[in-house]
Protein backbone atom coordinates (compact mmCIF):
# COMPACT_ATOMS: atom_id res chain seq x y z
CA UNK A 1 0.00 0.00 0.00
CA UNK A 2 1.28 3.36 -0.86
CA UNK A 3 1.39 6.18 0.99
CA UNK A 4 -1.27 9.06 0.43
CA UNK A 5 0.06 12.17 -1.73
CA UNK A 6 -0.03 15.49 0.37
CA UNK A 7 -1.36 18.13 -2.00
CA UNK A 8 -0.37 21.01 0.98
CA UNK A 9 2.83 21.48 3.12
CA UNK A 10 2.34 21.83 6.72
CA UNK A 11 3.92 25.15 6.53
CA UNK A 12 0.95 26.28 3.78
CA UNK A 13 -1.49 24.81 6.06
CA UNK A 14 -0.67 26.29 8.80
CA UNK A 15 -0.48 29.87 7.28
CA UNK A 16 -4.12 29.22 6.35
CA UNK A 17 -4.86 28.50 9.86
CA UNK A 18 -3.41 31.66 11.02
CA UNK A 19 -5.24 33.57 8.99
CA UNK A 20 -8.67 31.78 9.47
CA UNK A 21 -8.18 32.26 13.37
CA UNK A 22 -7.59 35.44 12.82
CA UNK A 23 -10.43 36.26 10.61
CA UNK A 24 -12.69 34.58 13.27
CA UNK A 25 -11.80 36.43 15.77
CA UNK A 26 -12.16 39.57 13.89
CA UNK A 27 -15.62 38.57 12.94
CA UNK A 28 -16.71 37.23 16.08
CA UNK A 29 -14.63 38.66 18.69
CA UNK A 30 -13.97 35.45 19.64
CA UNK A 31 -10.80 33.35 19.38
CA UNK A 32 -10.71 30.29 17.50
CA UNK A 33 -10.65 27.72 20.19
CA UNK A 34 -7.72 24.73 20.00
CA UNK A 35 -5.90 26.92 16.60
CA UNK A 36 -3.24 28.73 18.90
CA UNK A 37 -1.43 25.75 20.55
CA UNK A 38 -1.23 24.16 17.41
CA UNK A 39 0.47 27.24 15.35
CA UNK A 40 2.91 27.81 18.20
CA UNK A 41 3.91 24.39 18.60
CA UNK A 42 4.74 24.20 14.99
CA UNK A 43 6.16 27.92 15.10
CA UNK A 44 8.87 26.81 17.98
CA UNK A 45 9.52 23.50 16.37
CA UNK A 46 10.56 25.79 13.67
CA UNK A 47 12.12 28.68 14.73
CA UNK A 48 13.91 27.07 18.29
CA UNK A 49 15.00 23.48 16.09
CA UNK A 50 12.52 21.23 18.24
CA UNK A 51 11.47 18.14 17.48
CA UNK A 52 7.31 17.44 18.52
CA UNK A 53 6.88 14.32 19.92
CA UNK A 54 3.92 12.31 18.51
CA UNK A 55 3.31 10.55 22.29
CA UNK A 56 3.07 13.90 24.40
CA UNK A 57 1.52 11.58 27.13
CA UNK A 58 5.50 11.85 28.81
CA UNK A 59 4.63 15.61 29.71
CA UNK A 60 6.42 17.37 27.00
CA UNK A 61 5.33 18.23 23.77
CA UNK A 62 9.13 18.43 21.89
CA UNK A 63 12.81 17.47 22.23
CA UNK A 64 15.60 20.00 21.58
CA UNK A 65 18.00 18.85 18.39
CA UNK A 66 20.79 20.21 19.80
CA UNK A 67 21.45 18.47 23.16
CA UNK A 68 24.21 20.85 24.54
CA UNK A 69 22.10 23.72 23.50
CA UNK A 70 19.78 23.80 26.72
CA UNK A 71 16.71 22.01 28.74
CA UNK A 72 15.91 19.29 26.17
CA UNK A 73 12.26 17.92 27.23
CA UNK A 74 10.38 21.14 26.80
CA UNK A 75 6.43 21.66 27.08
CA UNK A 76 5.27 24.60 24.33
CA UNK A 77 2.25 26.92 25.70
CA UNK A 78 0.90 29.60 23.83
CA UNK A 79 -0.92 33.01 23.91
CA UNK A 80 -2.38 35.02 21.32
CA UNK A 81 -2.23 38.83 22.46
CA UNK A 82 -5.06 40.77 20.94
CA UNK A 83 -4.04 44.31 22.44
CA UNK A 84 -0.68 45.50 24.43
CA UNK A 85 -2.42 44.17 27.92
CA UNK A 86 -0.46 40.92 29.14
CA UNK A 87 -3.53 41.74 32.20
CA UNK A 88 -5.65 38.64 32.69
CA UNK A 89 -4.00 36.18 30.33
CA UNK A 90 -2.71 33.19 32.17
CA UNK A 91 -0.30 30.08 30.99
CA UNK A 92 -1.56 27.17 30.43
CA UNK A 93 -1.87 24.65 33.22
CA UNK A 94 1.65 23.00 33.49
CA UNK A 95 1.89 18.50 34.14
CA UNK A 96 4.16 18.43 37.23
CA UNK A 97 3.86 15.11 37.71
CA UNK A 98 5.58 14.15 34.07
CA UNK A 99 9.71 15.03 33.42
CA UNK A 100 10.21 17.94 31.53
CA UNK A 101 13.22 20.37 31.25
CA UNK A 102 11.63 23.35 30.44
CA UNK A 103 8.91 25.38 29.17
CA UNK A 104 8.32 27.52 25.95
CA UNK A 105 5.70 30.48 25.89
CA UNK A 106 5.10 31.40 21.78
CA UNK A 107 3.33 34.96 22.06
CA UNK A 108 1.77 35.41 19.15
CA UNK A 109 0.12 39.03 17.99
CA UNK A 110 -3.74 39.48 16.57
CA UNK A 111 -2.52 37.57 13.50
CA UNK A 112 -1.09 34.73 15.34
CA UNK A 113 2.05 35.79 14.40
CA UNK A 114 4.92 34.54 16.45
CA UNK A 115 6.92 37.88 17.99
CA UNK A 116 8.17 36.41 21.17
CA UNK A 117 9.47 33.12 22.58
CA UNK A 118 10.30 32.85 26.41
CA UNK A 119 11.63 29.96 27.91
CA UNK A 120 11.98 28.96 31.68
CA UNK A 121 13.66 25.73 33.46
CA UNK A 122 11.88 23.33 35.24
CA UNK A 123 13.40 24.71 38.71
CA UNK A 124 12.95 28.04 38.06
CA UNK A 125 8.91 27.29 37.54
CA UNK A 126 8.93 24.77 40.54
CA UNK A 127 10.32 27.32 42.49
CA UNK A 128 8.36 30.35 41.76
CA UNK A 129 4.97 27.80 41.70
CA UNK A 130 6.06 27.46 45.68
CA UNK A 131 2.83 29.35 46.70
CA UNK A 132 0.01 28.08 48.70
CA UNK A 133 -2.63 29.30 46.09
CA UNK A 134 -4.66 26.51 44.58
CA UNK A 135 -3.70 28.04 41.25
CA UNK A 136 -0.28 27.79 41.70
CA UNK A 137 -0.69 24.21 43.17
CA UNK A 138 -2.30 23.40 39.92
CA UNK A 139 0.46 24.81 38.32
CA UNK A 140 -0.99 27.66 36.81
CA UNK A 141 0.47 31.36 36.15
CA UNK A 142 -0.39 34.47 35.01
CA UNK A 143 2.06 35.54 31.24
CA UNK A 144 3.13 38.45 33.17
CA UNK A 145 4.84 36.62 35.73
CA UNK A 146 6.26 33.87 34.07
CA UNK A 147 7.85 36.86 31.35
CA UNK A 148 9.14 38.22 34.59
CA UNK A 149 10.66 34.19 35.63
CA UNK A 150 12.01 33.03 32.35
CA UNK A 151 14.37 34.43 29.13
CA UNK A 152 13.69 35.75 26.06
CA UNK A 153 15.16 33.43 23.87
CA UNK A 154 13.45 34.82 20.09
CA UNK A 155 11.80 38.14 19.04
CA UNK A 156 10.30 38.74 15.52
CA UNK A 157 13.38 41.47 14.97
CA UNK A 158 16.57 39.48 16.13
CA UNK A 159 15.32 35.79 15.58
CA UNK A 160 16.84 32.97 18.00
CA UNK A 161 19.40 34.41 20.45
CA UNK A 162 21.98 31.44 21.12
CA UNK A 163 23.47 33.08 23.76
CA UNK A 164 20.00 32.62 25.84
CA UNK A 165 21.09 29.36 26.41
CA UNK A 166 24.51 29.76 27.75
CA UNK A 167 23.38 29.33 31.75
CA UNK A 168 21.44 26.01 31.21
CA UNK A 169 22.96 22.65 31.83
CA UNK A 170 21.81 19.47 30.44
Amino acid sequence: MTEPTHIYSVDKLIEQARQLAADYKRMTDKPLPGVSNEIAEHDAERLLQLKLCKDRSKGFDAERLSANKGPRRVQIKARTIFNDNYRGQRLGQLKLDKQWDSVVLVLMDEDYQPFEIFEATREDMLAHLDDNSNRMKRGAMSVAKFRNIATLIWTLEDGLDDSAWHHYTV
